[in-house]
């Protein structure tokens, strides 16, 4: 793995391994943790319900689900096209004729920033494979509430396996570093001040990549001060995973 890829073979992968797989290309990733054996378990909503507006952004976003149906099921996992939720799948299926891709935790900040595009790692260091074992496990079982793209989707399910944190605020966007960036990203293009910062064509794109890039280290998990460590066991307990209100009850009872 370098700067510009986390690209890796299946013969480097580890029980309790983040990984992910690039859709629609290039425009998102599928994330999920792997669990060995050749298995992946993920977090996903059903063939054009992956956004679940009921608009045309449905249909943009192809389903992160398995991409074999009823007439020629995976041999291995069977039909999976409708699966919805937190399910388990072979490599194949997971990847969809994707790459594979490892998601880093623990890096230096010069090396967040360097990888540009949002979802790829973190400045918060890993919990030990055995505990994020147990939480994908857990969830397997349990269920990780109502997928919602924007707070509670596939990098937040695998992030939590791997870090054991929720975020406990109504004011940001969940813990995922693909939907912080586009947030950033939009943020600094309909940001008024850049034009009262430069003159030059240069310089605003300099301070706006700036603004970008601050935008992502601040709404990385390993920098915001808005998360909480749930156990596993509590997610069950407390029913709404995906509406804020419900996990700041959450966090203030921790």
């Amino acid at each position: 793995m370098g700067v510009l890829s986390n690209k890796i073979d299946r013969e480097q992968l580890n029980p309790g391994d983040h990984i992910y797989s690039w859709r629609q290309a290039y425009i998102y990733a599928h994330h999920g943790i792997y669990v060995g054996d050749g298995m992946v378990i993920h977090f996903t909503r059903g063939a054009g319900q992956e956004i679940g507006t009921g608009t045309v952004l449905d249909r943009l976003l192809v389903s992160s689900s398995p991409s074999y149906d009823a007439d020629n099921p995976c041999p291995k996992c069977g039909d999976q096209s409708k699966s919805d939720g937190v399910i388990s799948s072979c490599l194949d299926c997971f990847l969809a004729g994707g790459n594979l891709y490892l998601f880093e935790y623990g890096v230096s900040p010069a090396l967040f920033l360097a990888k540009t595009r949002g979802g790829t790692c973190t400045l918060k260091a890993a919990d030990p494979s055995e505990d994020v074992l147990h939480r994908a496990s857990f969830l397997l079982e349990n269920g990780f509430g109502g997928y919602n793209i924007f707070r509670n989707n596939c990098e937040d399910f695998a992030i939590y396996c791997k870090t054991g944190l929720l975020v406990f605020t109504s004011i940001s966007v969940g813990r995922s570093g693909q939907a912080a960036s586009y947030l950033a990203a939009a943020s600094t293009v309909v940001s008024t001040p850049l034009r009262f910062m430069t003159n030059s064509f240069g310089g605003l794109a300099l301070v706006g990549y700036g603004l970008y890039c601050v935008g992502r280290l601040m709404s990385d998990i390993g920098m915001r001060r808005d998360v909480s460590k749930v156990p596993v066991e509590r997610l069950i307990a407390s029913p709404g995973l995906d509406e804020p209100e419900k996990t700041a009850e959450m966090a203030k009872e921790d």
